[in-house]
Order: C-alpha cells, then sequence, then structure tokens
C-alpha cells in the first residue's frame, strides 16, 4: 500500500503548490507541464509495451478489444456517468475524461467540482490498473510511482483552475487503487508470469495512447479499449490448449 499513499501524497502536495501559485501558473506553464507530462507517459507506454510475449495476441486483444469497447461505447458511458454526478453535484458542465481533456467549461471553481472532476482524471486510466496490480502481485511500484509524479504536476494545473476540492481526490484514490492492489494480492496465485507480462504490454500500448491525448498528437477514445484486458486473459488461457493441440515438433 505504500505506493498508493505516494500517489496520494502527491496530488495533495500537487495541489498545495497549485493554490499557492494559482496567480502564477498561466496558460504557457500548463501546456509544458501537460507536454511533459505527454512525453513521460510515452515513454512509460513503450517500454511496458515492449514486455509482451506473443504478438499476434497483444494484435487481437487490441483489435477485438477496441472493437467491443466501440459497441458497447465505453468511453462515452464513462463521460456521461461523469457528467451525471457533475449535474448532480454542480450543476451544468462536462465532465473529463481520463485523457487529459478539457476540465472546465462553465469556468467554476466549487469544491464539488473540482473534487468530482480531478477524481476521474487521476482514477480513470491503465496506470491505475496494471500499476496496482504490478505493486500488489510483482511488489513493483515503478508505475505507481511515475504515476504519482504525473499526477502531482497534473494536480498543480488542476488545483490552480478549479480550487482545493482537487486535493480531496486523494481519498477517491486512496480507496481506488488500494482495492485494486489488495485485490491483485488475493488473485496473484492465478496470475502466471507469462499473463501478468502480456496485461503489462496491453496496458503500455493503452497508456501510449493516452501519451498521443496528452501530446495533442491524436485524439483516441482510450477507455473502449479496456476490453482488450479480458481478452488478453481469455488468449492466455487459450494458448496451453492451443499448444496441445498442436503435434509436436
Amino acid at each position: 500500500m505504500i505506493a498508493v499513499l505516494v500517489n496520494c501524497a502527491a496530488v495533495i502536495v500537487g495541489s498545495a503548490i497549485g493554490l499557492l501559485c494559482s496567480k502564477k501558473i498561466t496558460e504557457g506553464l500548463s501546456e509544458a507541464i501537460r507536454t511533459g507530462a505527454g512525453v513521460v507517459t510515452l515513454a512509460l507506454g513503450i517500454q511496458m509495451a515492449l514486455k509482451y510475449q506473443n504478438i499476434v495476441c497483444l494484435s487481437l486483444s487490441l483489435v477485438i478489444g477496441g472493437v467491443l469497447g466501440t459497441v458497447w461505447d465505453i468511453d462515452g458511458k464513462i463521460l456521461a456517468f461523469g457528467r451525471l454526478l457533475q449535474r448532480a453535484v454542480c450543476g451544468t458542465g462536462r465532465a473529463e475524461s481520463e485523457d487529459g481533456a478539457p476540465l472546465r467549461a462553465d469556468g467554476g471553481r466549487g469544491f464539488a467540482y473540482a473534487f468530482l472532476n480531478a477524481s476521474v482524471l487521476f482514477c480513470v486510466g491503465a496506470m491505475s490498473i496494471i500499476g496496482s496490480f504490478k505493486a500488489g502481485i510483482e511488489r513493483d511500484y515503478t508505475i505507481i510511482f511515475t504515476k504519482s509524479v504525473l499526477d502531482g504536476f497534473m494536480a498543480i494545473s488542476l488545483a490552480s483552475a478549479m480550487g482545493v476540492g482537487t486535493a480531496f481526490s486523494a481519498l477517491v484514490v486512496f480507496v481506488y487503487q488500494g482495492a485494486l492492489t489488495l485485490l491483485s494480492v488475493v488473485i496473484s496465485p492465478l496470475v502466471s508470469n507469462e499473463l501478468l507480462d502480456e496485461l503489462t504490454g496491453c496496458g503500455g500500448a493503452i497508456i501510449i495512447m493516452i501519451a498521443l491525448n496528452l501530446l495533442g498528437v491524436k485524439s483516441v477514445r482510450t477507455a473502449n479499449y479496456l476490453p482488450a484486458f479480458l481478452m488478453e486473459i481469455l488468449f492466455a488461457a487459450a494458448i496451453p490448449f492451443v499448444r496441445a493441440l498442436l503435434p509436436p515438433g
């Protein structure tokens, strides 16, 4: 759980800096923060994506998962849920996706508004899922620590724009990522090294998509690719049976 606590601390510290420097954070500085975060996210995504063991499984998982996610409109449903919560708590406005799209539509600085949008940004993403699982199963905190740095810088930008509610999103980060980490410990006997490598590669590919959004290269509905994780699990489970059916040699 130490990685989760570090992530929460990064959000709180970043928010505090953003609040203290709210009058000094210009649009240019916000863009610099977003670009830096995008480059680091891209580097991490490439490093993770190269962990794959079977390129065919990775390709099929992303394509089939992307098709399923698009048909189910996962990205749209997440955004619609965010808008519903925002209307219930703060009135009108627009919700945020995991990829860093503009958060504010009405210029509001309400506590609940900042809390809601920051929570969605910090929790809905591949880095949260893969990072928590790797922390719980492998005691590898690299992804969560990297995410903590990114979240800290993003918190500076968000808090300066929307207010103190950003800092309280750390509570949601703690509950969400803590639950994922504990779940990974429970299911770790069922997770092989090969499966973990495949999930890491798939997560890396999705993180690259997030980086493309942060850098403004291409707008990708990354949430629609989340079913790719399920496809990776199914393919990894099927591979031993397929190998058993193939003739030796």
